[in-house]
C-alpha cells in the first residue's frame, strides 16, 4: 500500500513538473496615435552615466538623427540623447506610496487618524535599458510622468519609432543570436 502511494505521488510530481513553456500571445502591431506629440514633459530620475542629478525637463523625438533627447528646464540645453538603435527594452512602471499628507495625519494623536496612512499616491515611470557602446556597458534611464495617458502614448511612439517588438505594455529589441 505504501509503495502504491509513493508511485502515485511520483507520477503526480512528474506530471506537474514536466510541461511545455507557454508561447507568448501574438499581438497586432501598435499604431502611433494620430495626436501623439513630439515632446513630453517628464522628470529624469537617473540611470545615464554623466547625468546624476534629478531634473524636470522635456523628452523630444529627434527623428532626423534617430534618437530621443532630454532637454533641461529651459528647453534649450540638451542634457543627453539615446539613439533608437541602442534601446534594448522600454517598459512602464508604477510605484505606490503613502502621500506626505497621509503620513503626517496618521501621527496625530486622534482616534482614527492612523487610517490616513492608507492615503496612497501612484507614480508612473518609464524605464529604458540601453547599450552605451562608448563605455561598453548598459544603462537604465528612468523618467517620471504625471499623466498615465501621456506615458502610454510616449511608450507606444518610442517603441514603434525605434522598431522594437511589443510584449504587453513593454517593447524590446530582438537580439540576433545566430552566429552567422
Amino acid at each position: 500500500m505504501r509503495s502504491l502511494f509513493f508511485a502515485a505521488l511520483a507520477a503526480a510530481f512528474f506530471t506537474l513538473t514536466v510541461s511545455a513553456q507557454p508561447r507568448p500571445i501574438e499581438q497586432p502591431p501598435s499604431v502611433i496615435p494620430a495626436n501623439a506629440p513630439t515632446s513630453y514633459e517628464a522628470r529624469y530620475e537617473g540611470g545615464v552615466f554623466g547625468a546624476s542629478s534629478k531634473e524636470t525637463g522635456t523628452l523630444k523625438f529627434d527623428d532626423a538623427n534617430e534618437r530621443i533627447v532630454f532637454y533641461g528646464k529651459d528647453g534649450k540645453r540638451e542634457l543627453f540623447a539615446i539613439p533608437y538603435g541602442n534601446l534594448n527594452t522600454l517598459f512602464p512602471d508604477t510605484k505606490v506610496s503613502a502621500s506626505t499628507t497621509g503620513k503626517v495625519i496618521s501621527h496625530v494623536p486622534l482616534p482614527g487618524a492612523g487610517l490616513a496612512g492608507l492615503m496612497n499616491k501612484s507614480t508612473k515611470y518609464v524605464n529604458m535599458t540601453f547599450d552605451d557602446p562608448e563605455m561598453n556597458t548598459t544603462g537604465t534611464a528612468s523618467f517620471k510622468f504625471d499623466d498615465k495617458e501621456m506615458l502610454r502614448t510616449f511608450i507606444i511612439r518610442l517603441g514603434v519609432t525605434a522598431k522594437m517588438k511589443q510584449r504587453g505594455d513593454a517593447y524590446y529589441r530582438v537580439k540576433n543570436t545566430s552566429p552567422y
